[in-house]
């Protein structure tokens, strides 16, 4: 599954050491190239792809998709009515499904399903913005930091992205203006989104229907999910009339037909130079999958202690064997030589195309030179940036709440509409598992001890004379911060009353400095440094390749082109759909092939025949789970949730003879909402007879 990272029967290792190599292609721009590349809409090529696909797509067309398109919080989705619906994955709303949970109504393990509008629960903290505009402001942000280094050049860069996107929103709070970075700063657009903070929960199937064949199956194919989830966006306490929306359309695709996947694909690092690789490869890939596996393996112990432990473990657990899954793939790509064989020349060439030109030498310099000097400082200040700034709290929601109080505390810069917005999120009544508060922690202090060492300056202060396991339950079993209320009054309380009012507050604000001091030695050492540098790699790959190229993801929207197509692998054909009655065949009784309660209850009504998951050549990362899949005709015939096991190296290439995305079928939601979750108000907001 694509969410948080952030997802065919061969193991990890051979699947990807096998098409590293064929990844690698990408890195040249020169290569051509299948169906790669996760384009912007205003760099979308239009005439490439209906050459190629016989398609009449136009700026017409891409604006559609784009007024439909969403951004949900670590996900894509998209309207599929003109009341507000919003289609997405499953896994993109469970997280939502436990909150609204209780011992008493587990709509994670039953499902959530509504029979009208009056059923439907707002979700805590969850928002959809439609991208409305594009600017381009590259010379105004690349001017901003004109002959500064460090801290200055980060502040004046900060200072000027936010006066662009204060300019643009302009103050009205039904917008959100975000400066985004393209090209690893080549380039820089300010996009302006439509949003709306009032998103409620329509459907939810069950999680065994959605995630059928559990971690096993996940970044695999054949796949028999139902991955898929109804959210309504409202305001003023009505739905939203969409401005733009996908008409639904209930049948399967034929193989060979082009389809197009809208959506934020998170993050990917194909643009990176060699040294920065082989810097994941060799430390923060390895130390993230470590750490990664242990604390798994402290939430999957307490998930056993009891069924309330089992219901609130799951999503986090979810989420973590998603991303360690994901994170295992990419590395496995990293250390493969002939991988990175490839890409070290890729870079050779282009290098030697600098090279080539005087004026361009000239201009930029050597910053593939100044990139490797880099890395020798980010090896150094890694592992204490990571333990005690980046990764703090080891997840913990309350400590994360409690440094954004603390920080919010003492920047004096703060608006009194920013600390409002503030005190409204961390006031916001969230369901929170102190047992698990208490095992993130004590992970995180039990790490951060292990890898920076007890005789650590900063290790000292931390613990004081206590252990990880005794500090972490004294400060999660006296903290007030789990009381919602008491946060909201947190937030206009002054450093000093804080410190007075709760420990882990107390906590935080002791051991604050120094992690600031370590964010900021980061900032200005490692990340001013590189984005320097890196804007001179764009220019660079712009000058030597001309500027029709797509850039790495960030979160941003984004448009994928493909077909339907499966594939063939060491003499194996995957046939490029599966069958609802391929469930029945595939389902064992025992997790995690237990077929859902409804699936076996209304086995006699479900069509065996409707297409349920298929495959396509279109080049997505995590992020762009929920990510409607369209056709040429522009409806909407699928969403997005995951990739194959080819895919799991998608993040520093793509391989259009292997990589494919997976999707749910809207014919096999016409065919669940019709037979197995009845709702008929829903198939008839669809369109659906």
């Amino acid at each position: 599954m694509l969410l948080r990272s952030l997802r065919a029967a061969c193991s990890v290792t051979a699947s990807i050491a096998a098409v590293a190599g064929v990844m690698a292609v990408m890195a040249t721009p020169s290569t051509a190239r299948a169906d790669e590349g996760m384009w912007t809409f205003d760099n979308f090529p239009i005439q490439t792809v209906n050459d190629k696909y016989g398609t009449r797509i136009d700026q017409a067309w891409l604006d559609r998709v784009r007024n439909a398109a969403v951004r949900i919080q670590g996900c894509s989705a998209s309207f599929v009515s003109d009341q507000g619906l919003i289609l997405t994955n499953w896994h993109c709303v469970v997280g939502c499904a436990q909150e609204l949970s209780s011992p008493e109504q587990d709509y994670v393990k039953n499902g959530f399903l509504t029979a009208n509008r009056e059923e439907e629960k707002r979700c805590p903290g969850q928002t959809a913005e439609v991208l409305v505009d594009i600017v381009d402001v590259t010379d105004r942000v690349l001017a901003s930091g004109a002959g500064l280094e460090g801290a200055a050049f980060n502040a004046a860069r900060t200072a000027e992205t936010n006066a662009i996107q204060t300019e643009a929103c302009a103050g009205d709070p039904k917008f959100n203006c975000q400066v985004i970075s393209f090209y690893r700063g080549g380039r820089y657009a300010m996009y302006k989104f439509r949003r709306y903070d009032d998103v409620r929960l329509v459907f939810a199937p069950e999680n065994q229907a959605a995630f059928f064949g559990g971690d096993p199956d996940n970044f695999n194919f054949p796949r028999y999910a139902l991955d898929a989830g109804f959210l309504r966006a409202y305001e003023d306490g009505r739905p939203v009339e969409s401005p733009g929306f996908l008409r639904w359309n209930p049948n399967a695709p034929a193989e060979g037909d082009p389809v197009f996947v809208a959506g934020n694909p998170g993050s990917t690092s194909r643009l990176l130079t060699m040294s920065q690789l082989e810097r994941l490869r060799d430390q923060q890939l390895p130390l993230t999958l470590i750490q990664s596996s242990e604390l798994r393996g402290r939430l999957l112990e307490y998930s056993l202690t009891g069924d309330e432990a089992k219901r609130t473990s799951f999503d986090p657990i979810f989420g973590l064997e998603n991303s360690f899954k994901a994170q295992y793939g990419q590395h496995q790509a990293l250390l493969d030589p002939a991988f990175l064989g490839a890409r070290r020349d890729a870079e050779t060439e282009l290098r030697a195309g600098v090279a080539a030109d005087p004026a361009l030498v000239a201009r930029i310099g050597d910053p593939w030179t100044d990139l490797e000097q880099i890395q020798g400082t980010a090896r150094e200040l890694y592992l204490p940036f990571r333990q005690l700034e980046q990764s703090a709290g080891g997840g913990s929601t309350l400590y994360q709440m409690a440094r954004a109080l603390v920080r919010a505390s003492k920047n004096t810069a703060m608006t009194e509409a920013q600390r409002a917005r503030m005190a409204a999120a961390v006031g916001a009544e969230t369901p929170i598992s102190m047992e698990m508060e208490e095992i993130r922690l004590r992970y995180w202090l039990s790490k951060t001890r292990e890898y920076l060492t007890v005789d650590h300056p900063e290790v000292k202060t931390l613990l004081g004379r206590e252990s990880p396991e005794a500090l972490a339950e004294r400060l999660m079993s006296t903290t007030q911060m789990e009381d919602a209320a008491f946060r909201a009054r947190a937030a206009a309380m002054t450093t000093e009353e804080m410190a007075a009012a709760d420990p882990l507050l107390a906590f935080i604000i002791a051991n604050d400095a120094a992690a600031s001091a370590i964010g900021a030695r980061w900032a200005a050492e490692v990340n001013a440094p590189t984005a320097r540098a890196a804007e001179k790699v764009a220019q660079a790959r712009f000058a030597v390749y001309g500027t029709n190229q797509y850039p790495d993801a960030t979160f941003s929207l984004r448009l994928s082109y493909g077909r339907v197509e499966g594939w063939t692998y060491r003499g194996v054909t995957v046939p490029a759909f599966t069958y609802m009655g391929g469930l029945y065949e595939r389902a064992t009784g025992a997790e995690p092939f237990n077929a859902a309660q409804a699936f076996i209850d209304n086995r006699s009504r479900v069509n065996m025949d409707t297409v349920y998951d298929f495959s396509s050549t279109n080049d997505i990362i995590g992020g762009n789970s929920g990510s409607p899949v369209i056709n040429a005709a522009g409806e909407v015939i699928g969403a997005a949730f995951d990739g194959n096991i080819h895919s799991l190296g998608g993040a520093y290439g793509y391989d259009g003879a292997l990589n494919r995305t997976v999707s749910v079928s809207t014919a096999a939601i016409t065919e669940a909402l019709r037979n197995i979750y009845p709702s008929p108000h829903l198939l008839e907001e669809l369109g659906v007879r």
